[in-house]
C-alpha cells in the first residue's frame, strides 16, 4: 500500500468495503443458512451500527484518528441521506477511519477489529 494520502471521501469509500469483508468474513462462520447470514451481516453493515461503534472507540482514538473521524463527519451529505444525517455523518467518520487504517495501519485496524469482536452487540 502507498503512505501518500487520498480526500476523507475515499477513505470512506473503501472503509465501508473493508468493513463489509470484514462483517462477512466474521459472520460466515455463525450460520449456513443464506437468510440468516444476510440478516446478521447487515445489522452490523448500515449508518447505525457503525455510528454505535465510532461512539465506541472514541475514546481510544489518537489526535490525529479524532481528527480524521472529526472532519469525515463534517463532509457534505448527499440528498438522500439528509432524512438520516446525524447518523449518516457519524457513519462515514467510521468508514474514513477504517479506510485509513487500512491504507496506513494495519496493525491498529487489526486491533479495533479484535476489539468489535469481543463485544456481546457484535457476537
Amino acid at each position: 500500500m502507498t503512505n501518500e494520502p487520498i480526500n476523507l471521501r475515499n477513505y470512506a469509500h473503501l472503509g465501508d468495503a473493508v468493513w463489509e469483508l470484514f462483517v462477512r468474513e466474521y459472520t460466515v462462520f455463525k450460520t449456513n443458512n443464506a437468510k440468516n447470514l444476510h440478516k446478521i451481516t447487515t445489522d452490523r453493515v448500515n449508518a447505525a451500527f457503525q455510528r454505535d461503534m465510532l461512539v465506541m472507540i472514541s475514546e481510544y482514538l489518537s489526535e490525529k484518528e479524532a481528527d480524521i473521524a472529526r472532519r469525515a463527519r463534517n463532509l457534505p451529505i448527499p440528498a438522500g441521506r439528509k432524512n438520516i444525517q446525524t447518523i449518516y455523518r457519524q457513519a462515514t467518520a467510521f468508514e474514513a477511519l477504517i479506510g485509513y487504517w487500512f491504507m496506513h495501519d494495519k496493525e491498529r485496524l487489526n486491533y479495533f477489529f479484535n476489539f468489535f469482536k469481543s463485544l456481546e452487540i457484535f457476537s
